[in-house]
């Protein structure tokens, strides 16, 4: 991983934090234990022509985040996060936002529409491949399974899955609301080529990413702590409560001084 990369990286984290600092709302833990995942496709994976779907709508931060890296997205556009008539509400939607395929939000939508994005570039004889980010807690929707089903069945091997595997949801630990902790072994009885990884090394993401496919979709469990770095990491408040001023100190001064490792 390069230095720049890092510096890059760190700074996109300091501009989230201050992102939802501003705009006084929550779901920050879910954005924290993607925002890594989001930034390697994005900078360092992801092809012009390439497509992606943000299936966990409730962190809509950190892609704004990483759009504003790459230069899509402006301050300007930023400072009206959540506002009324804002370009980013807290679940993308709308046609103002740059590389934004689909309004998301509702969970368990976002696997299906990538599939069908995947079918239809291989019946247009198209190369390019299909990323989807997903958060564990939406697995317990039926319409991922059937999506994952069809997927298989059609051997779509450009289609990559991400799920955000950090243990938390709305009401508690996934392990609690459906008894399940870990996706994988449940993933690969479906047939699907599934690996699980560190969520927050970016280098494992581009190594698993570049892995030849076996010719099904790949499904990559990233393992991560929801809030990473903050001072409810690994919380179920994390999912909920916007941050006060001495945390948003707190947790700027953390990120400043330890960067993204």
């Amino acid at each position: 991983m390069s230095d720049r990369f890092v510096d890059l990286l760190r700074n996109t984290k300091i501009r989230l934090l201050q992102l939802h600092r501003d705009a006084n709302c929550g779901h920050l833990g879910g954005n924290f234990s993607c925002i890594e995942a989001l930034m390697t496709l994005h900078h360092r994976v992801m092809e012009a022509d390439d497509r992606f779907v943000l299936s966990k709508g409730h962190s809509a931060g950190a892609l704004y985040a990483t759009l504003w890296s790459l230069g899509h997205l402006s301050d300007a556009d930023l400072q009206t996060f959540t506002r009324d008539d804002s370009l980013l509400p807290g679940h993308p939607s709308g046609s103002g936002i740059p590389g934004l395929m689909f309004s998301t939000g509702s969970l368990g939508h976002g696997p299906s529409l990538a599939t069908g994005l995947a079918l239809a570039a291989r019946h247009k004889g198209l190369d390019h491949r299909v990323f989807c980010l997903c958060s564990d807690g939406e697995w317990q929707e039926g319409s991922c399974w059937e999506a994952l089903s069809f997927a298989i069945h059609q051997r779509l091997k450009n289609l990559v899955l991400l799920i955000d595997q950090n243990g938390l949801q709305g009401f508690g630990r996934t392990a609690d609301v459906i008894s399940c902790d870990d996706l994988t072994p449940r993933i690969a009885a479906f047939g699907a080529d599934v690996e699980k990884i560190n969520g927050h090394d970016p280098d494992a993401i581009v190594k698993a990413i570049a892995r030849p496919p076996n010719g099904v979709p790949r499904v990559l469990i990233l393992d991560t702590v929801k809030g990473r770095g903050l001072h409810f990491e690994g919380q179920l408040e994390s999912h909920y409560l916007p941050l006060s001023e001495a945390n948003y100190a707190a947790a700027r001064s953390t990120l400043e001084r330890e960067g993204c490792q």
